[in-house]
């Protein structure tokens, strides 16, 4: 057996589920490393054998730790605490925040020019298109949002297109309070039906005609959104 493996949890916490189906029964010796300190976890892993348990609820992964020999937790968590307590470490630590948040902030600025360009609104609507590219950007943007404007596998121009669609729908449709049969393909066929409806509301403010904002709801959305639930 290999001495890295990918587990999934078992009702008795000293035994998993192997790839294969079968059961494991946790070696003497070992302890659960939480999830949560990825330079510890890195460590642990590079010390020796683990098992990382991960949980798959639909399409989604929960992580619930990685088990290892108990003396390698230990000696990993006490290295990287004396580590951690220098003052190289804490410039260090410093400089990456200052990077992170530099990065972020022209990640924003990014993604807001994107979602204009993607509006294209008419000129009578700019203070409209600008108001919407803020709200959607500090919606989809902040890190750890788990939004479509956070992946890297599509390009920025098709992360704020889908980022206002997404936000259209909970903004200007029941969706939320919509009661979607459980039946595959059901739920991907009501938001296909919304986004039509999304995209037909923004090709009206595309065009340069004023309308009344009170019988419009992407008007009304921009004057009061809802709160993200």
């Amino acid at each position: 057996m290999p001495d890295s493996l990918t587990v999934a949890p078992t009702s008795d916490p000293r035994r998993v589920r192997a790839p294969d189906g079968s059961l494991l029964t946790l070696p003497a010796g070992w302890a659960l490393l939480p999830p949560g300190d990825a330079g510890l976890t890195r460590r642990v892993k590079a010390a020796g054998p683990t098992w990382t348990v991960v949980e798959k609820k639909g399409r989604k992964t929960f992580s619930h730790g990685v088990w290892a020999p108990e003396a390698h937790i230990s000696a990993a968590r006490t290295a990287l605490e004396a580590e951690r307590a220098t003052p190289a470490y804490a410039r260090r630590r410093a400089s990456d925040q200052a990077r992170r948040e530099r990065e972020q902030s022209e990640y924003e600025v990014d993604f807001a020019n994107a979602v204009l360009s993607f509006l294209a609104f008419a000129p009578t609507f700019t203070a409209h298109a600008k108001r919407l590219a803020v709200l959607v950007t500090m919606h989809a943007t902040p890190v750890g949002s788990g939004t479509v404007a956070r992946t890297e596998r599509i390009p920025v121009e098709r992360r704020a297109e889908a980022a206002v669609i997404a936000w259209l729908r909970h903004q200007t449709t029941r969706y939320d309070d919509m009661r979607v049969a459980r039946v595959k393909g059901a739920r991907r066929e009501v938001r296909r039906e919304l986004a039509e409806l999304s995209r037909a509301l923004l090709d009206v403010h595309r065009r340069d005609t004023p309308h009344a904002p009170a019988g419009c709801p992407l008007c009304t959305a921009l004057e009061n959104p809802r709160k993200p639930e």
